[in-house]
Order: structure tokens, then C-alpha cells, then sequence
């Protein structure tokens, strides 16, 4: 079989903390082995191939509706936290299928309109909401209309667990919540730059020094720390990078995150999805049946809530105004 060849690559290269996939605790329910890719490999078609993947496209990352081609999305920051993990997986001879897969489906379950509509779902939600749940909730239950993924357990707990304070189980899946904050945290300079509500030149100086002057170098001096440091105690950062990473992710949330700016809409988009929750969690016919499919067992919120959180931006917008914004009368 031609996957016996990443076998043994595994078994010759990985390093002794590595995960090796022939020990996967397997997937919820069986399915026949494939003869070309191993299980993570799999799993990594699975998430590209799937819809909730497709749809990050039109998914905002921290803008509302930006003015402009070059700000990013949920997919093209899915992929910039899919390189920079791959990289250190490779560096430190760990499992890159595992992080891979496990890096392309890390932010499946987040809700239209970023963060803002996370949080929305988590005011609305009884329970709360939080997009790192969602995320397992769309491979275990709500994709392939209302089937899942059936992706390995490995990934799914890196997944759930790439924010929050559990780690997960693997190295590879804990490089996910590092990679993850290396990108957000840079590219979001780069867009909050773009939009003018941040000059680079801001940044405090002694960070600047250290990590770099641009995104590149930032990056860059990130990742050569995350693999400096090893696999023997963990995965992180050697000092003083984390130390400095951690202070530029706290002005990125005093400057960026936290700007009245960034946030004027805010308010709009909590009104949006109350109505849309409201509506829904009364008019349970008009939801898809891949969602409902699990409303016996986890309620009508919440299968209005696994609806909503699906949409992209532009068709949680089309959505309201189809619902709530008068028409014009025309008399023929």
C-alpha cells in the first residue's frame, strides 16, 4: 500500500514525543481503511471538502464589511495558521498531518462576523456559546447534512481544545493554539494598519526590536522561538519571545480589538442575531433539517443557534433583511 511509506517516514523521522497515526484512539464510528492515505491524511480531505470550510471565505475575521480586497477572512487566516503550524511541526519532527488537519479545522464553528458574533450566541445561548465547542459540534454532528465528519480523535481534540485553558492531548495539537495566536496576532497589525486605526510605528519599541519591524520578521521570530524551545517540556516559546508576544497580543487588545472604531458595529450585529435566534428558536420549519436533526436531544436554541453560527456574513445579512427590513410596495 503506498501509505506504508508515510508509515515507515513516520517511524524513521518523527521524534519519540511525536504521534505516531498508527496509534490513533480511531474515529466515532468505523470506517474501511484507505490504501492511499493514512488517517489524518484523511481527515485533513475531509475538512477541505466539507461546507462549513468553503464558507469561512465569506466569513470576517476582526473588520465588519471592510472597504477593500486584502483584508483577511476566517479561511485565508485558517490557512496562515495552517502554514506557520506545519512549519513548526516540521522543525520540531512532529506529526504534520495531525497538525494540519487539525489546524484547517480548528475555527469551523465560528459565527459569522467574528468575534462579535461569538459573542452574541454566548449572551443569547442558555449555556453559552464558544466557537472552539462549535467547532467539534460541526465535525461531530452538523456536516454532511447532519452526519459529521467522523474525523479521529486526535484532531478533534486538538480542535476543541486549541483555546481554552485544557491542553490537548498531542504536542501537534497543541501547536495549534501558538500557531494560531502567531497569526491572528500579525495579521490583524497588518489589517488594523491597512484600515489606519493602527501605525506599526506604535508598536513599543522594545518589542519592535526583538520580534522585528514587519510581519515577515515577526513571524519569523516567533516561530524560530517556538522551535527553539523544544518538545521536552512542552510546546511554547523561549524567553524573552514569549514574554514579548504575550505584551503585543495586550496592545493589540488595547488598540485593535478594543477600539471603539474596530467595534462600532458591535451593537448592530448583537441586535441581528437576537432577531435571527428569536425568529428561528420560534419558527423551528424554517430551519435546515441538517440542524434540526439534533434538536430533540440538544433543543430548538440550540439548533437555531448551530444555523446561525453556520451562516456567512452576507447571508446572515440577506437573512435579516429578508425577515425584518420592509419591503417596497409597488402597485401593478
Amino acid at each position: 500500500m503506498i501509505k506504508n511509506g508515510t508509515l515507515a517516514f513516520e517511524d524513521a523521522f518523527l521524534c519519540e514525543q511525536a504521534f505516531h497515526v498508527k496509534d490513533t484512539k480511531g474515529r466515532l464510528k468505523p470506517v474501511e481503511e484507505c490504501n492511499v492515505r493514512t488517517e489524518f491524511q484523511r481527515d485533513r480531505d475531509r475538512i477541505i471538502h466539507s461546507k462549513s470550510f468553503r464558507r469561512l471565505m465569506h466569513k470576517m475575521q476582526v473588520f465588519l464589511a471592510p472597504e477593500g480586497d486584502h483584508y483577511r477572512t476566517r479561511l485565508t487566516h485558517t490557512l496562515e495558521v495552517a502554514q506557520i503550524a506545519r512549519s513548526i511541526a516540521r522543525a520540531l519532527r512532529l506529526n504534520e498531518d495531525l497538525t494540519e488537519a487539525s489546524a484547517l479545522g480548528h475555527d469551523l464553528g465560528h459565527t459569522p462576523f467574528g468575534h462579535s458574533g461569538e459573542r452574541a450566541l454566548n449572551y443569547l445561548l442558555p449555556g453559552g456559546f464558544r466557537h472552539n465547542e462549535q467547532s467539534l459540534r460541526v465535525v461531530d454532528y452538523l456536516e454532511k447534512e447532519g452526519e459529521g465528519l467522523n474525523l479521529t480523535f486526535e484532531v478533534r481534540d486538538a480542535i476543541l481544545c486549541h483555546t481554552g485553558e485544557v491542553p490537548a492531548s498531542t504536542l501537534e495539537g497543541r501547536i495549534i493554539k501558538i500557531a494560531d495566536r502567531i497569526a491572528y496576532i500579525n495579521h490583524d497589525i497588518d489589517d488594523a494598519s491597512r484600515a489606519g486605526i493602527l501605525d506599526v510605528k506604535e508598536i513599543p519599541k522594545h518589542i519592535s526590536e526583538l520580534l522585528g519591524d514587519n510581519h515577515s520578521q515577526r513571524i519569523t521570530s516567533l516561530v524560530t522561538a517556538t522551535v527553539n524551545h523544544g518538545v521536552e517540556n512542552g510546546i511554547g516559546l523561549v524567553e524573552p519571545y514569549a514574554k514579548a508576544m504575550d505584551e503585543l497580543r495586550d496592545f493589540m487588545f488595547d488598540r485593535v480589538y478594543m477600539n471603539k472604531i474596530a467595534k462600532s458595529e458591535d451593537g448592530k450585529v448583537l441586535n441581528m442575531i437576537t432577531f435571527l435566534y428569536e425568529h428561528f428558536s420560534a419558527h423551528p420549519e424554517a430551519i435546515p433539517k441538517e440542524y434540526l436533526k439534533n434538536a430533540e436531544r440538544d433543543g430548538i436554541g440550540v439548533a437555531a443557534a448551530d444555523f446561525i453560527a453556520g451562516m456567512t456574513d452576507r447571508y446572515a445579512l440577506g437573512c435579516f433583511n429578508e425577515l425584518f427590513v420592509p419591503k417596497v410596495w409597488q402597485y401593478k
